[in-house]
């Protein structure tokens, strides 16, 4: 659920004074959303464990001088479908990976400028005739 979201189902409940089965409503539809985040959280968690035990497993295999260390990732990523299918996909994978190893420096160099002051909050508003309290 976006931050837009959140904001609107705030303004929705404190604009004016609402039936109780307008606000179940939303209630359910909150606990729905929480449900199907806690299921994708645990899938992508899920994929992440794998693929790091397949990460290990191929570093490990290397250092005892398997004569195919490549094998458990190869199959980890194969099972998903994200092998480079010809040389310009593995060439296009290698660039972004040089883009991203330059980038993740930056992360953490967040400018001033940047930086929202002390005390303030961020307004931003996404939809259609909506408006934020001042």
């Amino acid at each position: 659920m976006t931050r837009s979201e959140f904001d609107d189902i705030r303004a929705h409940i404190t604009a004016e004074a609402r039936h109780a089965a307008d606000l179940l409503e939303i209630a359910n539809e909150l606990l729905d959303d929480l449900e199907q985040a806690r299921v994708r959280e645990a899938t992508m968690r899920s994929h992440y464990l794998a693929l790091l035990t397949a990460a290990r497993a191929t570093v490990a295999a290397s250092n005892a001088g398997d004569p195919a260390p490549m094998t458990f990732l190869l199959h980890e990523l194969a099972k998903h479908g994200q092998l480079p299918a010809d040389d310009a996909e593995a060439t296009r994978i290698l660039s972004d990976a040089k883009t991203a190893q330059a980038l993740i420096p930056r992360v953490d160099d967040e400018t001033p400028a940047r930086r929202p002051r002390p005390g303030s909050r961020a307004r931003s508003c996404v939809g259609v005739g909506r408006t934020l309290p001042r």
